[in-house]
């Protein structure tokens, strides 16, 4: 069974459920002593027009935000996939969308990549600034160079035990 046909039967199920709970449990009070005061509420309850507009327009108000929402977004902000599908409904070709939508990525790319072939300019009297260098070097500028630490540890001995 489908997803829908699911949610069909528990939605449907449940409101069919709940009146035939109403039917009961307002009928039979003789026979049950428990709730005296319902005794004819269902027929009460039933002949009411305010009861059955609700019944219609409650649903109707509160799912409308959550259909307009989808309605928008389903038309204005379409995804990949879903304008493939529609192309494909239509019996039109999707190439176009799908060209359409992977042209910046591949233009992006190849921006990319137009830099790593290109050969870099020299200028031979450029002087190179010995305050930058590599995130990973030990020894720029360092009181102790890093031979020199390397050396000062015997490498012989055990480790102390860990904090």
């Amino acid at each position: 069974m489908a997803s829908l046909q699911i949610t069909h039967l528990a939605l449907w199920g449940s409101i069919l459920s709940w009146f035939i709970f109403l039917g009961i449990y307002c009928n039979f009070w003789p026979t049950i002593p428990i709730a005296s005061e319902m005794l004819g509420e269902d027929k009460i309850l039933l002949s009411s027009g305010v009861f059955w507009m609700g019944l219609i327009i409650i649903p109707v108000l509160t799912l409308i935000g959550d259909v307009t929402y989808k309605v928008i977004n389903r038309s204005l902000f379409k995804t990949l996939a879903e304008e493939v599908r529609a192309k494909e409904l239509a019996n039109e070709d999707p190439a176009t969308v799908v060209y359409r939508a992977t042209k910046h990525t591949l233009t992006e790319t190849a921006r990319l990549l137009k830099n790593v072939f290109r050969k870099p300019l020299r200028v031979p009297n450029q002087e190179i600034d010995l305050q930058h260098g590599y995130a990973f070097s030990q020894e720029e500028h360092g009181v102790i160079p890093h031979s020199e630490l390397i050396r000062l540890y015997d490498t012989t001995k055990s480790k102390p035990e860990g904090l």
